[in-house]
């Protein structure tokens, strides 16, 4: 590629650019370890025809397993973070020991850059992975519209504080992945407004158990049908059933 002001630069590219295309924009980002990366932005024509939904999914968030999903097992996220956590610590530790301005806190610094660049890319492989699973087996899918910052935040008396449960887990990153790669398609990512109550309905038979606002209840029984259910999975049920009435 030929660079303004720099000439031409070899370049390891990710995929071939779609025929017909014009190249707008080139961007160049620089991460934190040293690697040199170009963004391109190009228009071409592509005609996405609707897919008419036969096939629906839920995916309610999870703290560790990143989802649970109505008609599909847990996605199991391996905690790429909470793995890398001893590694980190005794990186920065050796960092903040270092004399300002050095040459070994320089060197320190960049090995510091590699682990946290190593846990962003395992995370970011590990989502698209994920997301291209889902969006080529299902026509709709219904997600909470929850806020992940507030989530995040600490609670007053120390209580749900789920920092860094969010931050290792990317449900933004995922849910953006996810939408994209459904549109691609002609399908849908449907979100379902916050306030519905998901995790109180029994989704046999409708009956809404306020109990439930507790979060520590993880399973319980509907007094009106007996069923029981597993707080996470009856959510999951629920947000698929309202998806469907909403594409309806």
């Amino acid at each position: 590629m030929k660079l303004p002001k720099v000439g031409w630069v070899k370049l390891c590219q990710h995929r071939p650019l779609p025929e017909n295309s014009i190249i707008k924009t080139v961007t160049i980002s620089k991460t934190p370890s040293g690697k040199y990366y170009i963004s391109m932005l190009v228009e071409y024509e592509n005609q996405i025809l609707p897919v008419i939904p036969k096939t629906f999914l839920d995916l309610d968030f999870a703290m560790h397993s990143l989802y649970v999903a109505s008609d599909e097992d847990e996605a199991k996220y391996p905690d790429f973070l909470r793995k890398a956590e001893k590694r980190l610590a005794k990186a920065q530790r050796k960092l903040s020991q270092k004399q300002k301005e050095s040459h070994n806190r320089e060197k320190q610094r960049l090995r510091v850059a590699i682990l946290h660049e190593k846990v962003a890319n395992q995370r970011r492989d590990f989502l698209h992975k994920k997301a291209r699973y889902l969006a080529d087996r299902y026509d709709v899918i219904g997600i909470e519209d929850i806020s992940v910052k507030a989530m995040a935040k600490r609670k007053k008396g120390g209580k749900f504080s789920f920092g860094k449960s969010v931050a290792d887990n990317g449900w933004n990153m995922f849910t953006n992945m996810l939408e994209y790669k459904l549109a691609w398609q002609g399908k849908k990512l449907i979100k379902i407004d916050k306030w519905y109550p998901s995790s109180q309905l029994c989704h046999v038979c409708g009956y809404q158990n306020h109990e439930t606002k507790d979060l520590s209840v993880r399973e319980w029984d509907c007094p009106k049908c007996g069923s029981h259910h597993n707080r996470d999975k009856n959510a999951a049920i629920n947000i698929r059933e309202e998806a469907r009435r909403i594409s309806a």
